[in-house]
């Protein structure tokens, strides 16, 4: 489907509306315009756009917490659907949601409903958000199903935020190694090799190496960077094949150190998820379903597969996943007390928040360790060129002093 950019008059006020429209081409655009009582005054194609323009306006979480947030004040407001999303629409300065968001208006104007409109946007719009749109259509609670999604949206960026932000200095640590290394071996090193071809002299092993580094560097960088280019390639391609999604998986629920992080996190995304959809009046096994998706870890969906399949034979929910190997023992127990009170979504509520504040602390353990560790790596790496730098210097100077005393 193509984007156009149109200009057209409403025939009902007679004002001149600009904005943009997706069809399959422009004779279709003109058509659904028309539908919708506007005379087209120009109808032009969008061009693709370059790369830098595909990455600058792609579609962050806050653009779609904004599209849910004011949907759901809109609707709550009394705006019918289509005047809410054309709203929205006028309102949205990224260019990819506003296709999106032009292309769910045309989906709903021609009888779609909307969790229909957005499930034609798996990349935008997750299993999570179609549940609960249809859900809220079908119960008549549209807006509270769409208030949950935000608050959801805001809860999962913040927690994926601070997972990024406890990254972000090892990453810059590690850069400034590169640089200082790369820096190093095409200044400092080929120095040291000249002085030592001038005197006719072995280098040190440990030089030898970083001369070697040096001039595959200094003369085959291309390849290297090249090489690098497809690796990163190739491995980002295997990631995504079954083997390499399976061993994700099971790196992120059974590595030492990060495994902790994983796993808490997949209770709170579990937890959160189906509290959210319960809610919302989503069936257990529809939540359940969804819920397999969302946490993003093919062992633990098949145990959440399993429980599901007892749960249809007519388990109760704590006893289904109380054996499964990756569940923490408080998920089954506080949906137990859940079960025997009524009250499982905001139990599940509870153990969500328990442990979306135990990440935090975990995410800060792991940052306190990180760096020194970084530091004493560091360390390492500089002390190691600088011995390589060093050793043919008083290696010379011994070999001098040597020559005088003789």
């Amino acid at each position: 489907m193509k984007t156009f950019t149109y200009t057209a008059r409403d025939n009902a006020t007679g004002s001149v509306v600009n904005s943009i429209i997706q069809a399959d081409s422009e004779r279709s655009a003109a058509s659904i315009l028309l539908s919708q009582e506007l005379s087209p005054l120009s109808i032009t194609e969008q061009n693709r756009g370059s790369i830098l323009d595909k990455i600058t306006n792609r579609i962050r979480g806050k653009d779609k917490v904004f599209f849910t947030r004011q949907l759901s004040t809109l609707v709550e407001a009394g705006l019918p659907i289509t005047q809410s999303l054309h709203t929205i629409l006028d309102q949205t300065k990224n260019k990819r949601m506003q296709e999106v968001i032009q292309d769910i208006i045309t989906s709903v104007e021609g009888g779609k409903t909307l969790h229909d409109a957005v499930a034609k946007h798996p990349d935008v719009f997750n299993n999570i958000y179609i549940a609960l749109v249809r859900a809220g259509e079908t119960s008549g609670t549209l807006d509270r199903s769409l208030k949950r999604l935000a608050d959801q949206q805001e809860k999962d960026e913040a927690m994926m935020r601070r997972i990024r932000g406890a990254m972000y200095y090892p990453s810059i640590v590690l850069l400034v190694i590169v640089m200082v290394l790369v820096f190093m071996l095409v200044t400092i090193i080929p120095q040291i090799e000249q002085l030592y071809a001038g005197l006719n002299k072995p280098l040190p092993l440990a030089t030898a190496a970083l001369v070697w580094m040096a001039n595959a560097v200094k003369y085959y960088w291309y390849l290297i960077i090249a090489g690098v280019f497809f690796v990163v390639y190739f491995f980002r391609q295997y990631m995504r094949t079954e083997t390499g999604i399976k061993m994700s998986s099971n790196l992120k629920l059974n590595a030492p150190v990060i495994s902790r992080l994983f796993r808490k996190m997949y209770m709170a995304r579990f937890t959160r998820t189906a509290d959210t959809l319960l809610e919302a009046g989503v069936p257990m096994l529809d939540m359940l379903d969804v819920a397999a998706d969302a946490v993003d870890n093919v062992y633990i969906a098949n145990s959440i597969n399993v429980a599901a399949e007892r749960v249809k034979g007519g388990m109760a929910l704590s006893k289904a996943i109380s054996d499964q190997e990756y569940f923490n023992e408080l998920v089954p127990q506080m949906i137990k007390i859940g079960e025997q009170s009524g009250r499982i979504s905001q139990m599940l509520g509870k153990v969500a928040s328990v442990y979306e504040d135990e990440l935090d602390e975990e995410i800060k353990a792991i940052s306190t360790i990180i760096e020194p560790a970084l530091m004493v790596f560091m360390a390492i790496m500089a002390g190691g060129i600088v011995m390589a730098v060093l050793m043919p210097i008083y290696s010379l100077v011994g070999t001098s002093g040597t020559s005088i005393a003789k």
